[in-house]
């Protein structure tokens, strides 16, 4: 039952990369993946991507993150789905660094990608489609590794997402 949720960042890249790739909360750095970046440099190969576009956008980059049901995944499966929903989602377009978290009772992904296409150099649009989007897929991906996913559909009111995950996090054995 993975939720997912993202978020601009506007400043600060190289602080949050240095926040989610952390090695107490990654196993010392086993579960940090980067795409068409290096974890040390990524934040100026953003900064690098988003000049040569000419992009005068607010946003430096994105960060989503994905966390799963208690128990109910790996780390290293859940640092494998997270590659593949970030590869699915950004269509190989974009820099990212993600880091699997262990250090909290639900392992969760954070994935921060850069604003800009690299390839070419358009602006990432997030709204309403691109986050049904990013929900589907994470749900597919669940759904192939035989993980549980929210069923929106079986409440009588609507809730949001983070309503019903924080219902599920409440019922743990």
């Amino acid at each position: 039952m993975a939720y997912v949720k993202t978020f601009p960042i506007r400043y600060h890249v190289k602080t949050s990369i240095e926040y989610i790739a952390a090695p107490h909360k990654t196993d010392n750095g086993n579960l940090v993946s980067c795409y068409n970046c290096s974890l040390e440099t990524a934040d100026l190969e953003f900064k690098q991507t988003r000049r040569l576009s000419g992009s005068k956008g607010k946003q430096a980059a994105r960060h989503m993150i994905q966390s799963f049901k208690y128990r109910e995944v790996t780390p290293k499966q859940a640092h494998e789905i997270g590659k593949r929903f970030a590869d699915e989602v950004l269509q190989g377009k974009y820099e990212y660094v993600i880091a699997t978290h262990i250090n909290s009772s639900a392992i969760h992904n954070h994935i921060i990608f850069n604003s800009v296409s690299f390839e070419d150099h358009r602006r990432y649009r997030s709204n309403k489609h691109t986050y049904k989007r990013m929900k589907f897929i994470s749900d597919d991906l669940c759904r192939e590794y035989g993980l549980s996913v929210i069923d929106e559909n079986n409440n009588s009111r609507k809730r949001s997402q983070s309503e019903i995950y924080s219902e599920q996090r409440s019922k743990r054995v």
